[in-house]
């Protein structure tokens, strides 16, 4: 039986690898030699030049976003745009909400 391949992420490279998971190895970026991010097996690398799609990003993965399937399919909502990240960031100051729970919220109020 074939080893699962989840994803990884260089930002500083806007580039997206699979590779098979180990959760005890850090991998590096094979452009850069950088650390890269665990993101899940549900990710979809937005294109290498939309610099917006990976600034929102960036700030999805700080918070502590990841892209892991559920029982029921893909990973759920996330935002694409720097304007969704900022409705839900300011959504979650204003009630107080952590970021990460805020940020994949499909509706704010």
């Amino acid at each position: 039986m074939p080893t699962a391949r989840t994803s990884y992420v260089c930002l500083p490279c806007r580039a997206s690898y699979k590779q098979s998971y180990d959760a005890t190895r850090q991998r590096v970026c094979p452009r850069c030699a950088g650390p890269m991010i665990h993101v899940g097996s549900a990710f979809a690398p937005p294109p290498r030049r939309d610099a917006e799609a990976w600034r929102a990003l960036g700030l999805l993965l700080n918070a502590g976003v990841r892209f892991h399937k559920s029982c029921c399919g893909g990973p759920g909502f996330r935002p694409r745009t720097l304007h969704e990240v900022r409705e839900r960031m300011t959504y979650a100051r204003r009630t107080g909400i952590p970021a990460a729970e805020a940020l994949v919220r499909p509706v704010v109020p």
